[in-house]
């Protein structure tokens, strides 16, 4: 699930990896961690589960299985735009595929792609200094950004001072049209904040270069090298923005300023690293630690090779299984989940991270789901020498893997599929599978997709959403237990969608007990909004009835913390048959009304 974008301040829990570190031996580690290899732990689960085939059955050990596999390490966290969204995705297809469902994306595929790329220079890029060549990553590697660099021909070098040291700098009016040369701030220095690229000087001093590099590429080997300029992220330009941008100015409009500004901004100064060696050879055999600010060197003429590759770090993976009814499958209800999470980040232990955000959970709850102040976390203390005892050596973790967010609702809706399937005689209507891309960052695959539909919008009847149903422990959230399941927004824009919703639950063998409350504003922290912050809500817009079904927030919450062997998975199954008995009934019923102009709204109290 996505977090609050306007204000960021709703989140349900701050980060946690700095405190989880250091945290002084004094109370009790969490009761998760008591196992040893191959034991289970308290909530009977294993570190790790085999691959193994599945059933068409949604199981316990089948959604273990796919679980597992979703949220491991080797997925790199699933954040869009990265390698790992691409590998999360792989795995989806291949499955849909050897379940037989129908491609539904692009081209005949099960994959739509949204539209990012990769920038950045080939070895064709040429740098001369007084016509004397420079060689490509030996002595220097431009640095790609978001806009091809602006022409550099017979540019003067000057040196510009110190990178991040305004005080030994030269001036923006000295650096304009010039090929500007940084040393690198000194061991220690406080880092200043950087420009374009991962490396280089801020923007304003040096919009006016023509280039601006900085000799730190020293000591990085041949690898180290090539890896600057071979991008890890993937861009995607203004597609999806909120459009909500910062505070406006009072300050005057100078139209000049401002259209300069643009013009920078489109064809920005090159960004490079060099050597020393490099260094000392544009300012003509002298080194740069024995220059003033100020001092010119030689001509440079560059000619680089930008190139923007579209890339396939960003997809959703869409499927369907084709209604039985001639005059009911043109239509569709739509089921989906978002296959992305939030990638990776700095290593921290994750045995006293877990330990840290089960207390951390356990103080949320017992203050009425009100953020714990910053003096509150600071009583925190975790006892890592009962830690150690069961596991000796650190285990540093840095990969995200999203197990409830949202791998349990791709996983579910996965086993949907498999069991839908299964069934010797499908449902009447047909059934649209999208596994959306983005949502973690700002619901741009769905929206994509239903901006960009590859079935008519008008033709879908309904839409399902599963975002994190794996917890919902009573120690998770107020209310929460083995039947629990939130449901949002099922009464909002259809009252028969809303109904249906509770009559398929009433009519269960084992009635899930259901959670209406996000439906009105809550005072509990990170929890305002809900509806409009998962998947679901694009398609409302569309003027589709929606259900979403989810188990609340949990300490893991986009935490390291998030793994499939903290997973309630007897709890995850109930949810995802009776989800799957729902999507049958719609396939199979009436279309449900939109309500018109007064959406009913749901009770704010637990109906069986």
């Amino acid at each position: 699930m996505s977090v609050t974008r306007r204000h960021p301040s709703r989140r349900l829990l701050p980060a946690a990896a700095a405190l989880a570190v250091a945290l002084p031996a004094l109370a009790l580690p969490s009761a998760a961690f008591a196992q040893n290899a191959g034991e289970l732990n308290i909530y009977g689960n294993p570190a790790h589960v085999t691959p193994a085939p599945t059933s068409p059955e949604i199981t316990v050990k089948d959604l273990q299985v796919r679980l597992y596999q979703f949220a491991d390490d080797s997925m790199m966290g699933r954040q869009v735009g990265h390698l790992g969204n691409y590998k999360g995705t792989t795995y989806i297809a291949n499955e849909v595929k050897r379940l037989g469902l129908v491609p539904a994306g692009d081209n005949g595929t099960y994959f739509q792609v949204l539209p990012y790329h990769l920038r950045k220079f080939t070895p064709h890029s040429r740098l001369t200094v007084d016509g004397n060549p420079l060689a490509w990553e030996r002595d220097f590697v431009p640095v790609p950004g978001n806009r091809a660099p602006r022409a550099v021909n017979d540019a003067q070098v000057i040196f510009g001072g110190v990178e991040g040291d305004t005080t030994r700098q030269i001036t923006a009016a000295q650096a304009a049209g010039k090929f500007v040369v940084l040393l690198p701030p000194p061991p220690g220095a406080t880092p200043q904040p950087r420009g374009r690229g991962r490396f280089g000087a801020g923007p304003s001093r040096f919009a006016d270069a023509v280039a601006v590099a900085t000799v730190n590429l020293d000591g990085l080997d041949a690898a180290a090298r090539a890896a600057i300029n071979e991008p890890d992220v993937a861009t995607l330009g203004n597609f999806g923005r909120s459009g909500r941008g910062g505070a406006a100015s009072d300050a005057p409009v100078d139209s000049i300023a401002l259209l300069k500004a643009a013009l920078n901004a489109a064809s920005p100064a090159a960004t490079l690293r060099l050597t020393r060696a490099a260094a000392a050879q544009l300012f003509r055999g002298t080194s740069p630690d024995a220059l003033q600010p100020g001092a010119t060197g030689g001509l440079v003429t560059a000619t680089l090779d930008y190139v923007e590759l579209p890339t396939e770090w960003g997809r959703n993976v869409v499927a369907i299984i084709p209604g039985s009814d001639p005059a009911l499958r043109h239509e569709y209800v739509a089921i989906g989940a978002h296959n992305d999470h939030v990638g990776m980040r700095s290593p921290v232990d994750k045995d006293s991270l877990k330990a840290f955000n089960d207390a951390r959970n356990r103080m949320l709850l017992a203050n009425d789901m009100i953020a714990p102040t910053a003096a509150q976390l600071a009583t925190i203390r975790v006892n890592m020498d009962s830690i150690r005892k069961i596991h000796p050596q650190v285990r540093l973790d840095s990969i995200a893997n999203g197990a409830d967010d949202d791998g349990s609702g791709s996983m579910g809706v996965l086993e949907i599929a498999e069991k839908v399937m299964a069934m010797p005689v499908k449902p009447k209507r047909s059934i649209l599978f999208v596994w959306h891309t983005g949502e973690e960052a700002g619901l741009i695959g769905s929206a994509y997709f239903t901006n960009n539909p590859t079935v008519p919008m008008d033709s879908v009847v309904a839409a399902i959403n599963i975002d994190m149903i794996g917890r919902g422990r009573e120690g998770d959230l107020p209310g929460g237990g083995p039947d629990y399941l939130g449901v949002v927004g099922s009464f909002f824009d259809s009252k028969d969608l809303g109904e249906m919703v509770a009559e398929v639950n009433r009519n269960s063998k084992q009635p899930l007990h259901f959670d209406y409350r996000y439906d009105t504003t809550l005072t509990w922290t990170g929890y305002n909004n809900i509806y409009g912050r998962s998947d679901h809500y694009n398609y409302a817009l569309k003027g589709v009835p929606i259900a979403f079904f989810f188990t609340g927030l949990h300490g893991d919450y986009h935490q390291l913390s998030d793994e499939p062997e903290y997973i309630d998975y007897p709890h995850y199954a109930r949810i995802t048959n009776y989800i799957n008995d729902l999507l049958v009934e719609i396939a199979n019923g009436p279309r449900p009304r939109m309500n018109g102009s007064r959406p009913a709204r749901a009770p704010r109290t637990f109906t069986p």
